[in-house]
């Protein structure tokens, strides 16, 4: 039981330690005048449109956002990769 909880505590440990890391990681996108930044955390942090993008506005938002949120998953699977994935993870769910 107590090796179980520490595996739980070591996870604990290593996604707020990925968190961490991917709070500093932000992708830009840009797409028929729309500007976007998003953050590791999957926040928008910078929001600019053109001004003669109005029309098309809302499919403009739409794009930039999913497309950003795709680039930022890629980046997590990066990370969580380069930290040795999440074995203990997978130990846990089997038992």
């Amino acid at each position: 039981m107590f090796n179980k909880l520490k595996q739980i505590k070591d996870l604990r440990h290593q996604a707020k330690t990925l968190q961490s890391t991917l709070s500093g990681e932000k992708v830009t996108i840009e797409k028929r005048g729309v500007k976007m930044v998003i953050n590791g955390n999957l926040e928008v942090v910078e929001l600019s449109i053109a001004d003669k993008q109005q029309d098309n506005l809302e499919s403009a938002l739409k794009d930039c956002f999913n497309d950003g949120i795709k680039q930022v998953q890629k980046i997590m699977a990066k990370k969580m990769q380069e930290m040795g994935g999440m074995p203990d993870f997978n130990s846990l769910l089997k038992n």
